[in-house]
């Protein structure tokens, strides 16, 4: 029987709001869950770690047998060398500092594998030149495939294969495949995602097929986020790198039904005022909960749902209740982010929750641009 009161903490009394709380044991429930849609293999699952961003998730990617990770900051490939992963994949393309940034990766963990990604001749280039100045060997890229998202990436209809083959002979890269990030897919229809995938990733298998019949070798593909995971994870020798599974959110929980991860980060605020008949004032302003998205779609109170949103501040959330007289100011509120990846990013440090106790503090180290390198 699954336990509904999960998230609750006895000694909150004990510290300040607003905090998120993190869960362990839920963390690894959804680790084992990823690889299990992967039939238990790691080799297949290249998590990102833009979502947590800290030292205490990237063990228990050790402990299941995970040593390869996706990363978006040069910050977060220095944690995770730190933290003993074995490849890591900089899914992004350097330029100026970064380079050198990167080259020094390189030349301080030489046991670890460290990618990035090229979507240009002059970049790769660049790139290239610059990696056998500083570290003396050439640094293993992929193309980075715009498939629709428009954000970043060569285009995938513009004659890919003969990019990655002119790409094969700049020096100072050594090219091993394809990435693709296709966050533009979504939606809760599971067929009509997979239809739009399918449609698109036929071409890219048809590419693979004409570099291979070039000589070359089968190109490796790192492919989706978590709107995609359920389609790549049954594509044959597809590398997979979903982020958001760790922690889960409101967002992903509703528009991806076919998911059955947990989520296993709260946000606890507190009833800081009540200003005014109906409403409620919480210490969850725009720096303790990402705001990007509407009002209504900031962050989700499952265990209160008398509150609906009124206006958000940069440390203030109002809040509308029908029962707003039950309400003390000084009550604690928790809540689960609509978007897990920014609010994480907006704290120090996450309270680790065991038994429904707070019993650790987990620094979100790689929310710094810069560690040491």
């Amino acid at each position: 029987m699954i336990a509904t009161d999960w998230y609750k903490i006895s000694n909150l009394a004990e510290y300040d709001t607003p905090l998120m709380a993190v869960y362990p044991d839920r963390i690894k429930t959804n680790i084992a869950l990823a690889l299990q849609m992967l039939d238990g293999d790691a080799s297949r699952l290249m998590p990102h770690i833009k979502t947590h961003k800290t030292a205490e998730v990237l063990r228990m990617f050790r402990d299941q047998g995970i040593y390869q990770v996706k990363c978006a900051t040069i910050a977060e490939a220095e944690l995770a060398a730190q933290q003993g992963m074995r490849e890591i994949f900089l899914a992004y393309q350097p330029f100026g500092k970064k380079i050198a940034r990167l080259a020094g990766l390189v030349n301080t963990y030489p046991k670890v594998h460290f990618y990035c990604l090229v979507d240009n001749l002059p970049s790769a280039v660049k790139i290239g030149s610059e990696m056998l100045l500083l570290t003396g060997k050439p640094l293993p890229v992929y193309v980075d495939v715009n498939t629709g998202m428009d954000r970043t990436g060569y285009p995938y209809q513009h004659s890919l294969p003969e990019f990655y083959l002119e790409l094969r002979k700049v020096p100072g890269i050594d090219l091993k495949g394809l990435h693709i990030y296709d966050g533009h897919i979504h939606g809760t229809d599971l067929s009509n995602r997979f239809a739009a995938l399918d449609e698109v990733f036929s071409q890219i298998l048809a590419d693979v097929a004409t570099i291979t019949e070039a000589g070359l070798p089968r190109p490796v593909i790192v492919a989706g986020g978590s709107n995609t995971f359920a389609f790549y994870a049954q594509q044959e020798e597809v590398i997979c790198s979903p982020g958001t599974f760790v922690f889960w959110d409101q967002n992903y929980s509703l528009k991806l039904p076919e998911l059955k991860f947990l989520p296993a980060a709260v946000l606890v605020t507190t009833v800081i005022s009540k200003p005014a008949a109906g409403l409620l004032c919480l210490d969850l302003g725009y720096k303790s909960v990402s705001s990007e998205n509407p009002i209504d779609k900031r962050v989700f109170f499952p265990w209160n749902p008398d509150l609906s949103t009124v206006s958000h501040s940069e440390e203030h959330l109002t809040v509308r209740s029908s029962i707003a007289d039950q309400y003390e100011v000084g009550v604690m509120i928790y809540g689960i982010p609509y978007h897990v990846c920014p609010a994480v990013a907006l704290y120090d440090e996450l309270a680790e929750v065991k038994g429904h106790l707070i019993t650790g503090q987990w620094e979100v180290s790689a929310r710094r641009r810069k560690l040491c390198l």
